[in-house]
């Protein structure tokens, strides 16, 4: 449903967001009876001024952790895997020397942001580069694109796991710097020691074209075919 949701056809988007939105309204109501150990309980409580979340407001931060943490990870896990099988020398330096696996991360980050573009709302007017943005303007910031400025990244697209110092933005910036980064890097770093370690000979099935995830932000392939051997005693 999160991969619905993410995509930019409206009318089944608007559904699948609806039928999320009842699937976390039941939650919500089983909490307001009933308050357990956990986020939703902790989001009902929460007072900002004196004032507790709306609904809408809960819904919509329900949506936006579970859409946003699932697309985020499960994209970052298939680019880091996809641009490994690209750099099969990478691999064999993975296994050598796993404690470069965290700067590999950022790397794949870097090269194959998951999150393409984002979008925000001006506070004031601003200028940036001669041009100005008047305060409530929705501008569209490509990530992807920062991720590769010249002016930034030596040879920015080049595959590099030693590339230092690594200022990407797929994480976003500021206020706005995403709250499950910690997250995604462990997921992706254990998801990879688990492929380096037990599987060998790892390669893509080129035979079977890639389909890219349909989506104006997100970005991976819908699925990565590949072959491998398992490592004995795994």
């Amino acid at each position: 449903m999160s991969d619905i949701i993410v995509s930019p056809v409206q009318h089944e988007k608007k559904r699948a967001v609806q039928e999320m939105n009842a699937y976390f309204l039941t939650i919500v109501n089983r909490r307001r009876q009933c308050p357990q150990n956990d986020l939703i309980s902790a989001l009902l409580a929460t007072q900002i001024d004196d004032v507790h979340l709306s609904e809408i407001e809960l819904l919509n931060f329900c949506r936006l952790l579970l859409v946003a943490g699932h697309e985020t990870s499960t994209n970052l896990i298939g680019n880091a895997l996809f641009t490994l099988l690209e750099n099969p020398a990478v691999i064999e330096e993975l296994r050598t020397d796993p404690a470069l696996l965290p700067a590999a991360i950022e790397e794949v980050a870097r090269y194959r942001s998951p999150i393409q573009r984002v979008r925000r709302a001006t506070t004031r007017d601003v200028e940036i580069a001669g041009f100005t943005l008047k305060v409530g303007s929705i501008v569209s910031p490509l990530l992807g694109s920062a991720n590769r400025d010249d002016s930034v990244f030596a040879q920015p697209d080049v595959f590099d796991i030693h590339r230092t110092p690594n200022r990407h933005l797929a994480f976003g910036h500021g206020i706005h710097y995403c709250i499950g980064t910690s997250l995604a890097r462990l997921e992706t770093r254990v998801t990879l020691e688990a492929l380096l370690t037990r599987l060998r000979d790892l390669q893509r099935i080129t035979n079977c074209p890639l389909q890219p995830i349909t989506s104006a932000f997100v970005y991976g392939v819908r699925s990565l075919p590949v072959t491998f051997r398992v490592v004995c005693g795994f």
